[in-house]
């Protein structure tokens, strides 16, 4: 009997580490077949003979952007302006700016760049205030509304008001969604004869109606000018927010983590993970109580298995110690309000001491103007995120690949871009103790020594190009040519 329930043990013991030596095969063969295929071949034993050295991996990561930001200038451009041309007026393009911050800006450079190529005088975008941010700022809140239009006045006409010879039809405007991720071409043959015939159109939806690829290089490499250089925000943001950076940096080197676990965020996910049942039924009313957000089918396990859910802030903590990053950091929160904050932060406020917001580093009156407009304290993120050693955002939203784009532009800045469908398997297999802490730490690692903001090409799907790599997550066409 004995000798049966060693032979038990031994087999239950086997079996394990069978399971440990299956689950590590298929993290590396994940990663490998997205990021370097010598991974596939990294054996357990072999995986723990280098574990002390990875460790160094986030230590790295942070000396060389400490180096690189001592060492080159906060803005690096790498455009060649195109040359002046003579402007002829083919009519009035009036567009609003949907979504919030990042969604509009986006647009708004496409806007401007399809303005540019049709000959249209293009009118201050105007916002649409009446989505989920009811934010009543402004396009001159938010953005230098002189520097945009004096910087691009080679390229583009820009009018702050509409025309008084068209005044008249101000009120029966022609008005119009553009298609999503258009060509150009589409604008030429299907836009440009209906703004030629009414004199002005107006487009009431702007947001990703540019393709991403096929376009000319001179027309991606003006989205990058008018991004990076005439889209830049207002002196009181722009101070406001280099004043936060300022202080960050008198700790020492900080984090910027871009923590998608607002109320709106999980609603409009459907993501369910670590919910109680009361707080499952208050998102879903949510959800419900928005048109566009009830229609659209969820399975929040699905979801979270394909790694379409912004990871909930415990599964953020184990994270963040998986990778290495250092207990005594600065992490600046660039986020909203966190869904039930108080409970659901205490694991990464337990890991991380030194979590900041805005509210935290600068005083009640500095912060005073904005803080009853959403655009303008995401504009303040935006600058703080832009600036920092390292940026990580746990869900892949406008922001996100907003920020890890303009880092890319300013010297390939790093950027760790999680890949929460590995992140989720692993984090769960730890959780039911099929990995050891060192494994499951090795393998998060692994899976992530290359999604650090690296020089790369973009994944083009052209049948689907909502499933593409964004143009503005890595506008390589505006990079140095050796960074792809």
């Amino acid at each position: 009997m004995e000798d049966e329930g060693s032979k038990r043990k031994q087999s239950q013991a086997e079996q394990m580490q069978a399971k440990k030596m299956e689950i590590l095969a298929v993290a590396a063969a994940a990663a490998a077949s997205q990021f370097s295929r010598h991974l596939a071949s990294i054996k357990l034993w072999a995986a723990m003979a280098l574990l002390t050295g990875t460790l160094l991996w986030v230590g790295g990561l942070l000396q060389a952007s400490v180096l690189s930001r001592e060492n080159t200038a906060s803005k690096s451009s790498f455009y060649t302006p195109l040359t002046t041309r003579d402007y002829k007026n083919n009519g009035y393009l009036i567009v609003v700016a949907n979504g919030g911050l990042n969604q509009r800006r986006l647009a708004i450079v496409d806007m401007v760049v399809i303005a540019r190529y049709l000959n249209v005088t293009l009118i201050v975008p105007l916002f649409d205030n009446g989505t989920y941010w009811n934010d009543n700022s402004t396009f001159a809140d938010i953005f230098d509304l002189n520097h945009f239009t004096t910087s691009l006045k080679d390229e583009v006409r820009i009018q702050q008001e509409f025309p008084p010879e068209l005044k008249k039809q101000e009120d029966s405007l022609y008005s119009m969604v553009p298609k999503s991720f258009a060509s150009l071409t589409y604008y030429y043959d299907r836009i440009l004869p209906r703004i030629q015939q009414r004199g002005v159109l107006r487009f009431s939806l702007t947001d990703a109606r540019l393709a991403n690829n096929g376009l000319p290089d001179e027309v991606q490499k003006l989205r990058c000018r008018v991004n990076y250089e005439a889209l830049r925000f207002s002196e009181a943001i722009e101070q406001t927010g280099r004043r936060i950076v300022s202080l960050l940096r008198q700790k020492g080197p900080y984090l910027v983590l871009h923590l998608r676990y607002e109320k709106d965020m999980v609603s409009f996910t459907g993501c369910y993970e670590g919910l109680t049942r009361q707080e499952i039924i208050e998102v879903t009313n949510m959800r419900n109580s928005y048109q566009d957000w009830k229609n659209k089918h969820t399975d929040s396990r699905s979801r979270r298995e394909h790694g379409s859910c912004p990871l909930t802030p415990e599964e953020t903590a184990l994270t963040l110690q998986a990778l290495g990053i250092p207990r005594n950091i600065t992490i600046y929160i660039a986020a909203g309000k966190i869904y039930h904050e108080e409970k659901r932060m205490a694991k990464l406020k337990l890991a991380y001491p030194n979590l900041v917001r805005k509210e935290m580093v600068l005083q009640p009156w500095e912060l005073r103007p904005f803080v009853n407009h959403a655009d303008q304290m995401a504009a303040l993120d935006y600058i703080v995120a832009v600036e920092t050693d390292i940026f990580i955002p746990t869900f892949g939203g406008n922001m996100a690949r907003a920020v890890e784009g303009h880092r890319r532009y300013m010297g390939f800045k790093t950027s760790i871009l999680l890949d929460n469908k590995i992140l989720v398997k692993l984090m769960d297999d730890y959780n039911r103790g099929i990995l050891s802490w060192d494994e499951f730490a090795f393998m998060v690692k692994v899976s992530h020594r290359d999604l650090v903001g690296k020089p790369k090409r973009r994944k083009e799907i052209p049948d689907h190009p909502r499933y593409e790599d964004f143009f503005y997550s890595n506008p390589q066409e505006c990079l140095p040519p050796s960074a792809h």
